[in-house]
């Protein structure tokens, strides 16, 4: 049985503890958060050592992994820290803020040798992986374009507001963006050049567009969390290629060619969900999926080759250097 030991009850956190509940050969030990009422929560229907901080939680409890679901800031140290103390880690996306915490993230890997999934969660989400199965495959012939896009009302939902302080969590260009340049990079590569515009309303990067130009085709990435509350958050892409276009709206996933639009049909395990979280396994969407592959590379003792720690900082590097390039 995998001990889990999960620093960070919020948002995140919760839907990380909802599915270690539901994962096979997976024990939810220790949580750890400073507000002893959201660890308690969490900890319902488990018999998890309650901490009232992370460093408390990794010097004392008996884990086999160790979750990160805290603010960006505190990424690097608490993550160091981890991988002293077990052999799997995993920490939620953004990484960290800097490629200076990133480099330093790595180098203490190769002091431990400890293994380091991050939570670049659309890399698992089902219509995504089902994306790259098909670009990979070629049946469709060359890419002509691609556009991700990716828009949300404004976060007031974070502890403290910690999520719309740039200097804690890097604003929408490191929470949020990241996401699809993360993607657009694992399944195409760098580009041969780019171009990014952001638009600072209110705040550090509270919209910005993206243009990845490739050898012989474009890709475009648009994201903003400055919508009003109102708003929907949607999640969307559009791959045209020679033969066909794949497209996933907010309510759909089609295929479309000459002879006409066929839905996408995705496979998805059908398991009452058990925990905080309603519906089936499905719900918990590619959070289940990316905490499932990262446990059972635990189990098996083998190492984490998908969302690594050296994506993760390559990431981080390419938006911030494509910051610097970004006007208005």
């Amino acid at each position: 049985m995998l001990k889990v030991g999960l620093i960070g009850a919020g948002f995140m956190g919760a839907m990380h503890a909802n599915c270690y509940k539901n994962l096979e050969g997976v024990e939810l030990c220790a949580i750890a958060d400073i507000r002893s009422e959201k660890a308690k929560e969490l900890a319902e229907g488990t018999s998890a050592q309650l901490f009232g901080d992370g460093k408390e939680l990794i010097a004392n409890a008996d884990l086999d992994i160790i979750d990160i679901c805290l603010p960006t800031c505190l990424h690097a140290e608490y993550t160091a820290l981890a991988m002293e103390k077990v052999k799997y880690v995993f920490v939620e996306k953004p990484v960290t803020l800097t490629s200076a915490e990133s480099d330093m993230l790595l180098e203490k890997q190769r002091e431990t040798g400890a293994f380091v999934q991050v939570g670049q969660v659309i890399r698992f989400w089902d219509e995504y992986v089902k994306l790259r199965e098909i670009v990979e495959s070629g049946i469709y012939g060359k890419i002509v374009n691609a556009n991700f896009r990716r828009i949300s009302p404004t976060p007031t939902w974070g502890w403290k507001d910690w999520l719309r302080t740039p200097e804690l969590s890097g604003g929408a260009a490191q929470d949020l963006h990241i996401h699809d340049i993360d993607y657009a990079l694992s399944l195409f590569g760098k580009p041969e050049r780019l171009a990014s515009v952001r638009n600072i309303v209110g705040e550090k990067n509270s919209y910005i567009n993206t243009i990845m130009q490739y050898k012989d085709f474009p890709v475009t990435v648009e994201g903003t969390w400055f919508l009003p509350g109102t708003h929907p958050f949607e999640a969307t892409f559009r791959v045209v290629f020679e033969k066909a276009t794949v497209e996933k709206t907010a309510d759909s996933f089609i295929l479309y060619t000459d002879e006409g639009a066929t839905p996408i049909s995705i496979e998805k395990e059908e398991l009452a969900v058990s925990g905080t979280a309603a519906g089936n396994i499905s719900d918990l969407g590619g959070y289940y999926n990316e905490l499932k592959y990262f446990t059972d590379c635990a189990k098996l003792g083998t190492p984490v080759e998908k969302a690594t720690l050296s994506d993760a900082a390559d990431s981080i590097k390419f938006l911030l250097e494509k910051e610097l390039m970004a006007s208005i």
